[in-house]
């Protein structure tokens, strides 16, 4: 027979609602123009892995905010700037009575401003699970503007499907073709100021992401990706140099493909079977093992 102890215990995680952050992965990344206010215009083809931050949402007395996972602690101490704080308040303010407190836990895995949309990602998992836990929704332009607020990013991991982004990252185009890539996400764990990747590219100007409307299978899509770019990624390795280290050790490890994720300094290196990804994992944590090493498989467009 349970405890009374026990009983409050069962009942609270029956009532708690979890939710996973995927980690974005940028295939490409084209820097296609500039606008008056300052913002880059970008051609980018994303995809989500399986690996990610996890957050759980409990209704409680008064709104709570607990942290864990190996970077959790980077995160400790950011004060009012998480954005999952700032989903929250910004859903209650939308949705008004029904949203009473809650506590949220963030289970950070990914590493913080590393290229692979951690806090958008969380942030949208915070505006999925608290719409679950307070039933409630918005409608769709109206979610989708509020997440514009948050980032740029936070649409497209609403989605946490392969897309399109283009303009700023607000006009998302489904990628329905685009199949599961087994991967391994590596990071030097040093930081790359993102408005000092952008200052130092050397043209804003550059040809738009373009995919051919037939692409089959795994090898037609390498190719397509092997022929993108990831404009970021030159001025991002004056930065940082481990970024081409990182890569070429990618590389020696049988990546078929290897590239760097948004503003970095997170690379992926895309392999030909799940078992290849795991091994070349533990085998470049072996070697470093004071990087970010992460075998992972991406969502397929079909999901």
């Amino acid at each position: 027979m349970m405890s009374s102890e026990n009983r409050s215990d069962f009942s609270a995680s029956c009532s708690s609602i979890s939710e996973e952050a995927r980690a974005k992965i940028n295939l490409a990344l084209h820097v296609t123009g500039q606008r008056p206010d300052g913002y880059h215009l970008l051609d980018m083809l994303v995809t989500f892995a399986d690996h990610g931050d996890r957050l759980d949402f409990m209704q409680s007395p008064t709104d709570e905010f607990a942290l864990s996972g190996r970077f959790g602690e980077t995160l400790a101490g950011d004060g009012g700037t998480n954005l999952v704080l700032k989903a929250r308040d910004l859903l209650r303010e939308a949705i008004g009575p029904l949203a009473f407190p809650v506590r949220i836990h963030l289970e950070k895995n990914l590493p913080v401003a590393s290229g692979i949309g951690g806090g958008s990602a969380d942030a949208a998992a915070t505006l999925r699970g608290l719409m679950r836990l307070w039933g409630t929704s918005l409608p769709e332009e109206a979610l989708a503007a509020l997440a514009l607020k948050l980032g740029a990013d936070v649409p497209m991991c609403l989605a946490s499907r392969p897309l399109i982004a283009r303009g700023i990252g607000e006009k998302i185009e489904p990628v329905p073709d685009l199949p599961a890539l087994p991967m391994v996400l590596a990071n030097p764990l040093k930081g790359v100021s993102t408005p000092e990747v952008f200052r130092r590219l050397a043209t804003k100007n550059n040809p738009t992401l373009r995919l051919a409307p037939s692409l089959r299978g795994t090898a037609d899509w390498l190719a397509a990706i092997g022929a993108a770019r990831n404009d970021l990624e030159p001025p991002a390795r004056e930065l940082v140099p481990e970024i081409a280290v990182i890569s070429a050790m990618l590389q020696a490890h049988g990546a078929l493909l290897t590239r760097m994720s948004g503003s970095g300094a997170t690379c992926f290196g895309i392999f030909a079977t799940m078992a290849a990804a795991e091994d070349a994992a533990a085998a470049l944590h072996d070697e470093r093992s004071d990087w970010y090493f992460q075998a992972t498989e991406t969502v397929s467009g079909g999901a």
